[in-house]
């Protein structure tokens, strides 16, 4: 069965999968970077009632697997966010700015698909595997 979030008013299970591509593709993420932007959602998100779920990257992007609520602005909170990692980012990763010149971390365009509630394994299974590819032994 289901299980489904509650508010004082409904009850509902909103769950999206995000994807956000580094500007031009540049290939800088890395452990401490994810780590680091992963600590900036979880910093930011509770004031839009959202919920990390999932969380990993490949070396020019990352995905998130969120729960929101229904009042949850979700535009305004992916701006949010996108703006206060970049600037906290590009300042605490100084190398970062050879690759990126300009002031923004994150492409201007983003992905972001609601789930079904039958996939949310499957998305999670998938999310897990990103950068395999990539990893040195």
């Amino acid at each position: 069965m289901m299980k489904l979030d509650s508010n004082a008013h409904s009850v509902f299970s909103l769950n999206y999968h995000l994807i956000l591509v580094v500007k031009y593709r540049r290939k800088v993420i890395n452990d401490e970077i994810s780590n680091r932007a992963k600590e900036i959602f979880e910093y930011i998100s509770p004031k839009y009632n959202i919920t990390l779920q999932q969380w990993n990257y490949d070396i020019d992007h990352v995905h998130i697997l969120f729960k929101a609520h229904p009042n949850t602005e979700i535009s305004k909170f992916i701006n949010a966010y996108k703006s206060a990692s970049s600037r906290l980012i590009k300042k605490e990763y100084p190398q970062i700015r050879q690759k990126l010149w300009k002031e923004y971390f994150w492409s201007q365009s983003f992905c972001l698909i609601s789930t079904g509630e039958a996939n949310i394994e499957t998305i999670i299974k998938y999310i897990e595997r990103q950068g395999e590819k990539h990893e040195t032994k």
